[in-house]
């Protein structure tokens, strides 16, 4: 009897960064919405006594994008913590509810 057998071969992607794209863009918000199709991801930057918030990044997912996005976070903080410990949570108060319309969630 002739067994199966399966053999993973890894894909390498070489992918580039610009310089402008590799400083990145800091957010303390992020607002989740979807719908049948995709999600998106609104990160925001909100500041301190001032009532207006700007999105400084958009990114939309296919659901099975997001669902491996979710999964590549629980993995990359479950290793996080491994290393240097909880992360400690703040209050949620400290964030007014925004609600731009849709079904959305908050990150």
């Amino acid at each position: 009897m002739q067994e199966d057998k399966h053999i993973e071969i890894e894909q390498q992607i070489n992918v580039e960064i610009s310089e402008e794209m590799a400083e990145g863009v800091y957010s303390n918000l992020a607002m989740i919405a979807h719908s049948n199709s995709e999600f998106i991801l609104d990160f925001i930057r909100l500041m301190p006594n001032v009532p207006k918030a700007k999105v400084k990044a958009r990114v939309i997912l296919t659901p099975e994008h997001a669902k491996r996005l979710l999964a590549a976070l629980k993995d990359n903080i479950r290793k996080f913590e491994d290393a240097h410990g909880d992360i400690r949570q703040s209050s949620e108060e400290e964030f007014p509810f925004m609600n731009f319309g849709g079904p959305m969630g908050e990150a």
